[in-house]
């Protein structure tokens, strides 16, 4: 289901088209939403907290994810009022790197406020990534899929935007499985991210 996608059927999007082209989707009436996020280091430039994360300064970035409630509610509320269900699976390796233990401290705060937040033991799943990693990929109801691409130093680079909807209904139904399969969020955050100490980052 998610081996590879077909060569030949996307359209290769810049950073900026593919926020344009993500939020006109966004907004086009879909009842569901689906993220999946597999890679283990990225950069956020721009989040305050994530800057902090990035300098050594594990306590203030912590902090700092509390500025981010407003906004998040009211990401929350939107969908709602939209008639939209939002979900994230977020896949998680072993040893836990520094950026997903400070991640997963942000998205703690998204489920706080009502975001439908799964987490995901990559050992789980080896014998679908078998040739390669399950993907990054955004799919909005059946009109559009993008597999969100990065650059090498982990900062994002667009996007490939996929229409046809037989793939699209394909990797719906390989979402649905895999997220039924993850862990509801407080039980794994409670058990692998809390007891954790504060992150060596060299970036």
């Amino acid at each position: 289901m998610f081996d590879s996608f077909p060569e030949g059927v996307s359209t290769r999007l810049d950073r900026p088209r593919y926020h344009e082209e993500y939020y006109r989707a966004l907004e086009s009436g879909i009842r569901h939403l689906n993220k999946l996020e597999r890679g283990q280091n990225f950069k956020e430039r721009g989040f305050a907290s994530w800057e902090a994360f990035a300098a050594g300064q594990w306590d203030t970035s912590l902090s700092l994810i509390e500025e981010r409630r407003d906004a998040y509610v009211q990401q929350v509320e939107e969908a709602e009022r939209a008639g939209m269900l939002q979900r994230r699976l977020r896949v998680v390796e072993f040893p836990v790197t520094p950026y997903v233990q400070w991640e997963l401290h942000v998205l703690r705060l998204r489920v706080e406020v009502g975001d439908r937040i799964r987490l995901l033991d990559a050992r789980t799943i080896a014998d679908i990534e078998k040739h390669r990693p399950v993907p990054e990929v955004v799919i909005l109801g059946d009109v559009v899929m993008f597999e969100v691409r990065y650059d090498d130093d982990g900062n994002a680079a667009g996007a490939n935007r996929f229409t046809d909807r037989a793939l699209i209904e394909e990797t719906s139904a390989g979402f649905d499985a895999l997220y039924e399969q993850a862990e509801e969020y407080g039980d794994f955050f409670a058990r692998e991210i809390a007891p954790l100490p504060a992150p060596t980052v060299s970036l």
